[in-house]
């Protein structure tokens, strides 16, 4: 009840004036399925309401989009008169912006569309801010006007052939330059455009007939190249994933740790590496177990404490397990190792005593606990969006540092994620989390088990990882926050999840998910790596958004 209270006072508070109560303004679902490959509507207005978020945040627009629309219709039982200005800094990459209705003129009070178009000139390459206001007048006779300021980033590139004709003319608003010179050399130009053609063609016909004679007498075999992915990947700090490349070496239990260190720290000479594999050793007659928290087919986490005063986590392996399930142990435990950041659990120390049973030991305190499990308790039904908010703040901060190291964690989810009374959350690698929860691992048939429900698009297809990548699993952590739990995309089947984020379908907004909070998370699953926000952008929208709430508690 009380986070309904707070929700409601947020959503008065954003009232703008009373007038503007009469109007709705958003982008339809075509549009937005178009521009983040979401089939939902983001309201900008409605009935009033003003969605100060989506006002503030700035869309891109991709190359190839050079239509962008809005949907509004007036509500008033009175004339709503509007104006709309345009504002583009660059004309020669990007030439004046048109419309498909008139500058300014009455909102309608049927549901309409209008296009506003932003067609590059392809001259030269650019990332443009254009900035759309549409100025409301809510009442004639006192003036009272009310200004909506909405964001585009239009990316426009450079092309071979500057000559294009206009699919949608813009018959309202003529150029007045164009009209100027029509009839000034109308026939020449003409002439040199056909003549310009038929040169462009026949120069074409003639590399092709040349392409294909020298195919003909030296024909290689061609292997497709792997699409490229955010430029903030970092290859060399990225741990291999597959089971079948880590392999037993004779002397069990020191080679092990050896091959974990030397995975992320590739740069580093050997004498380095055998330094920090002994401070990670700890001896096991100083690690006592007190409870069993988990246990799956070979992997089990304990309660225990360290030198009798530390209370610690402790991840190890049955009797059962192979030597590659204990190699997976240690190389994915400490991964994480040696990040100093209150939201990342990182190992404290590993006991290879027993190499058959090695022992990977974290710092938590008593009653911590793993994320997913906790989501899924009675108690956690009590959660309001202040508290949500707050736990995904903690992980985007946390998130942030690790990137800002160069490490890709590459598995980011709920049951990666440990709590603790106080809602403190912190993020730990995914050693056993694949025996631990085997519920939300899928093999495609490659022998790799995968989290494919949390993966992007670009990681299904070719197993690329990026700081996007880290993104869009972030996205479906915060959709789990906001669920409890539940299983994201329970109904499709994994061997689907390919061609069905590629038809652009995914996840639904929570109940009592806030139209703003699901439109981070919506952000978190655009199409391409490079349009999705980075781990400090998220870290700003959220503060944002947090700042709201608790600013009416």
């Amino acid at each position: 009840m009380t986070n309904l209270c707070v929700y409601v006072g947020l959503l008065l508070s954003l009232v703008v004036a009373s007038g503007l109560a009469h109007l709705n303004l958003f982008l339809n679902v075509v549009e937005t399925q178009r521009l983040l490959g979401l089939p939902a509507e983001i309201y900008y207005v409605r009935e009033g309401q003003v969605n100060e978020y989506a006002l503030h945040f700035t869309v891109p627009v991709p190359a190839d989009v050079e239509e962008i629309s809005f949907t509004w219709q007036s509500l008033a039982k009175k004339a709503l008169p509007y104006r709309i200005k345009i504002v583009s800094p660059d004309s020669i990459a990007l030439p004046k912006p048109s419309m498909n209705i008139s500058w300014q003129g009455e909102v309608p009070e049927h549901i309409e569309t209008f296009a506003i178009w932003l067609r590059c000139s392809g001259r030269e390459s650019a990332e443009l801010d254009v900035t759309i206001t549409v100025e409301v007048t809510l009442d004639r006779l006192t003036g009272n006007v009310t200004e909506l300021l909405f964001r585009r980033k239009k990316i426009c590139l450079m092309r071979l052939c500057l000559v294009r004709f206009s699919e949608h003319p813009d018959v309202n608003q003529p150029d007045p330059y164009l009209l100027e010179n029509a009839s000034n050399g109308q026939n020449g130009l003409i002439t040199l455009i056909i003549g310009g053609i038929l040169a462009i063609v026949f120069v074409a016909i003639i590399i092709m007939i040349a392409y294909c004679a020298r195919g003909s007498f030296n024909r290689k075999p061609h292997h497709a190249q792997p699409i490229r992915t955010s430029s903030f990947q970092r290859l060399q700090t990225h741990a291999p994933s597959a089971p079948s490349s880590i392999v037993s070496p004779p002397s069990i239990a020191p080679t092990i740790a050896t091959l974990s260190r030397t995975r992320i720290y590739a740069n580093a000479e050997p004498e380095e590496l055998q330094r920090r594999i002994s401070e990670l050793t700890v001896q096991r007659c100083r690690v006592r177990l007190s409870s069993l928290l988990q246990e799956g087919t070979f992997g089990r986490v304990y309660r225990g404490s360290y030198n009798d005063s530390q209370e610690v986590l402790v991840k190890t392996v049955g009797p059962h397990a192979s030597q590659i399930q204990v190699s997976l142990l240690l190389h994915e435990g400490m991964s994480l190792y040696g990040a100093q950041h209150p939201g990342i659990l990182s190992v404290l120390g590993v006991s290879i005593d027993d190499h058959t049973a090695p022992f990977l030991l974290y710092l938590a305190p008593e009653n911590t606990r793993n994320l997913k499990i906790f989501l899924q308790e009675p108690v956690a039904r009590t959660l309001t969006t202040i508290q949500i908010v707050k736990i995904q703040l903690q992980l985007a901060q946390a998130l942030g540092h690790l990137h800002s190291h160069g490490v890709i964690h590459k598995d980011i989810a709920a049951r990666n994620c440990v709590i603790d009374d106080q809602l403190r959350v912190r993020l730990a690698d995914n050693s056993l989390s694949r025996d631990l929860f085997p519920g939300d691992y899928y093999c495609l048939g490659d022998s790799e088990n995968r989290p494919i429900k949390w993966l992007a698009l670009e990681s299904i297809q070719y197993k690329q990882f990026s700081e996007a990548s880290d993104t869009w699993a972030f996205g479906v952590l915060m959709w789990e926050l906001c669920t409890l739990a539940r299983q994201p995309y329970a109904e499709v089947d994994p061997f689907e999840m390919e061609h069905y984020l590629r038809d652009g379908y995914r996840l639904s907004q929570p109940i009592n998910c806030p139209d703003e909070l699901f439109a981070i998370m919506a952000y978190c699953w655009t199409m391409l790596p490079m349009e999705r926000p980075s781990f400090e952008q998220l870290q700003i929208c959220l503060q944002d958004f947090y700042a709201q709430l608790t600013r009416y508690v």
